[in-house]
């Protein structure tokens, strides 16, 4: 299904093309009870938006670095593949200070002042809520991305040979590279079309980005992406696998 795949934009065009229906992403936060199911197509109505929203609205160009101070999320899954989408690199953990852009969820927002361009909050409430209250110096990501349009195009194709990521300890990769790693990290986890894998991992390395949405999109399979997990009892863990039909587990 992706072998053509060049970026990872081109993975989820990919995906798109396959099976827009099948489940991608099944978010739970086991702090609040919230399950989000998110299909192929909404996932890329989402990062459709959001693309829109980085590219119109924040002005951001490609090259230009997001610090992405989020957790494991549906909304950092959707943010991850729209900077992809974008040619903007994703700096997941990145230092604000350092950044073109800053996405924060709101346990960082003091942290995120640092960047001096572009801030955007992410309440991260159930079903996408947003803040009762706007932090101040802040885009409130709830707010603005609901008017964006359905369909992203960029303005310039995105050069799979240009950087897409950097990782902790700074290590870059290309669009290329990204793709690559995806599938590699597929492979390595046995993913194959229509598998269904568990992740507790977090963003903030290449592993909990390759179990919480890499892999799977490179594979046709889904993530069963899971926040807070230590707090869920091992008991309900295992109807949690046997309920969303997990066959296996990051």
């Amino acid at each position: 299904m992706t072998s053509t795949a060049r970026t990872p934009a081109d993975l989820l065009r990919s995906a798109l093309s396959a099976d827009p229906a099948r489940p991608l992403v099944t978010f739970y936060d086991d702090a609040t009870g919230e399950r989000v199911e998110l299909s192929v197509a909404t996932f890329g109505n989402w990062v459709a938006k959001t693309a829109n929203l980085i590219q119109d609205e924040l002005g951001a160009q490609p090259g230009d670095r997001a610090a992405l101070l989020l957790p494991a999320h549906w909304q950092t899954a959707v943010w991850v593949l729209a900077c992809f989408s974008t040619g903007v690199v994703v700096v997941p953990g990145g230092d604000p200070g350092r950044a073109d852009l800053v996405v924060s969820g709101p346990d960082t927002l003091e942290e995120a002042r640092a960047c001096s361009g572009d801030r955007v909050a992410l309440a991260l409430r159930p079903l996408g809520g947003r803040f009762p209250q706007p932090p101040e110096g802040f885009l409130d990501y709830a707010v603005e991305v609901p008017s964006q349009g359905d369909r992203f195009v960029p303005y310039a194709p995105v050069d799979a040979d240009a950087p897409a990521l950097e990782l902790p300890g700074g290590e870059e990769l290309t669009g290329a590279e990204v793709t690559g790693r995806a599938r590699a990290s597929a492979a390595a986890l046995g993913l194959t079309a229509g598998a269904r894998l568990l992740s507790g991992r977090s963003y903030d390395d290449w592993d909990g980005l390759a179990a919480g949405l890499l892999a799977p999109l490179a594979a046709g399979a889904s993530v069963v992406l899971c926040r807070n997990l230590d707090r869920l009892p091992r008991a309900d863990l295992d109807k949690r696998r046997e309920s969303e039909r997990v066959t296996h587990t990051a």
